[in-house]
């Protein structure tokens, strides 16, 4: 999107100043379909870290994911948590994987998550 859609800055910047990770959202970037919760930027980092610390081979990148965040101007990417890239039938990973999609290349949205059920 050229134009960042001010609904979805405005859906971030609310997750970010409330620090809530209970916002879900199903977003289309690079035709991927991206379904899950968004949570602040400081939180999905935290977890980010905490994954690769317990890593023996990605134990050393965990301290990227320390840096302060910079907290000037409206968000740029969405956060996602819990989250799975929809394929056919199939969510991946099956358990929710950590994204960051930037705002400018979302296009399109809806409030929400998808989720599969054989019932």
């Amino acid at each position: 999107m050229s134009k960042h859609d001010e609904l979805i800055v405005d859906i971030a910047a609310l997750v970010e100043s409330g620090q809530s990770s209970q916002m879900s959202l199903t977003v289309v970037t690079g035709g991927a379909v991206i379904t899950g919760r968004l949570a602040p930027e400081a939180m999905w980092r935290q977890r980010v870290s905490e994954v690769l610390t317990d890593s023996a081979d990605l134990g050393e990148f965990s301290a990227v994911f320390d840096a302060a965040t910079k907290g000037d101007g409206p968000p740029t990417h969405l956060h996602f948590h819990v989250a799975r890239i929809l394929q056919g039938t199939v969510g991946i990973p099956e358990t929710g994987g950590m994204y960051r999609v930037a705002i400018e290349d979302v296009s399109a949205w809806t409030v929400g998550d998808f989720s599969y059920s054989d019932h």
